[in-house]
């Protein structure tokens, strides 16, 4: 008998596009099922007035939907997997992470002006601690501000004057065909993605077995790979979503490289390493990055860190 599946995801039209791709995934491994969505309101779209640092520093844009998941309310949900906490609910499993699309930032600016060409005091918006503390440590001349919103109201405020540029992850824009928005890509060497970034994933409650088996059919084993280190990176370090840390793995033949970063808020201070380790290990590579960076002096940066909020200029 056919069962039809109830897929939560949050309200946005990128929330709405990412959960189709994933439905589209599941449909074409069992033609039998169907899908209805259900819109679910976080604490991160519900408090768009404050830093998301001051709303919470874990699972802003996921309690809610995991409490969905955890209620029956619904079966499956959709997350951008960088907004998705290291630590899952017991009751709780990431069923399958997809095709991974651009991971890198890029930067959005009038003119088209690349980052190095900003003039200087140039005001440069973003909801990220990790990008605010990676760019600053490359230009310290420039104001870095904080910016809410879906990546539409984001644009829309660039283009209002609210900012001078504008830094995304390159995967919504594309996702929106919004890439011809773009102005510059920032190089791993330039800002360390987010853990995550780019990634879609599914969680489902643990003991819902024909879900589990119908997530895993759509699993990508080398995204799964890749991701696993970044998160392990990010857990040994106690890092949540407001935390500015970066990580990315790479994976060539049968070794993983992961790319670790660190960066005092203001720029005065940056960690960036990198390490490879085995495929089959990727739990061990992000732990051993993480360890190097922690020996580095990492965990001096991120104390002084949770200790300092981002300036709020956005309005809701």
């Amino acid at each position: 008998m056919s069962r039809r599946i109830k897929v939560g995801t949050r309200a946005s039209k990128l929330a709405r596009f990412q959960t189709e791709i994933l439905i589209s995934y599941l449909s074409a491994r069992d033609p039998g099922v169907s899908f209805e969505t259900v819109l679910v309101t976080t604490s991160g779209d519900k408090v768009r007035d404050r830093p998301i640092s001051e709303v919470g520093d874990v699972g802003v844009f996921v309690k809610e939907l995991e409490e969905a998941l955890i209620k029956e309310e619904v079966d499956i949900v959709s997350h951008s997997l960088k907004d998705l906490p290291t630590d899952l609910p017991p009751a709780l499993f990431l069923g399958c992470v997809l095709d991974r699309e651009d991971p890198r930032d890029i930067m959005v600016s009038s003119g088209n002006i690349k980052f190095k060409d900003l003039p200087a005091k140039a005001t440069v918006a973003t909801s990220s601690r990790r990008r605010t503390a990676q760019l600053s440590a490359l230009r310290q001349d420039l104001r870095f501000v904080d910016i809410r919103g879906n990546v539409p109201t984001r644009l829309k405020k660039h283009d209002e004057g609210q900012c001078d540029a504008i830094i995304l992850a390159a995967a919504g824009l594309k996702r929106l065909g919004l890439i011809d928005r773009v102005s510059e890509y920032l190089d791993v060497d330039v800002c360390v993605p987010a853990p995550g970034q780019g990634a879609l994933a599914a969680e489902c409650r643990a003991d819902d077995q024909m879900i589990v088996k119908l997530l895993a059919s759509a699993d990508n084993p080398d995204v799964r790979a890749e991701i696993t280190a970044e998160r392990e990176f990010l857990k040994a370090l106690g890092g949540g979503c407001s935390v500015p840390i970066g990580a990315l793995g790479r994976i060539s033949g049968d070794s993983l490289a992961l790319t670790g970063c660190v960066a005092a808020l203001d720029g005065s201070k940056i960690l960036k390493r990198q390490l490879s380790g085995r495929l089959v290990n990727p739990e061990e590579v992000g732990q051993r990055l993480a360890q190097l960076l922690i020996d580095s002096g990492a965990a001096t940066i991120l104390s002084q860190l949770r200790l300092s909020a981002p300036k709020a200029i956005s309005p809701p």
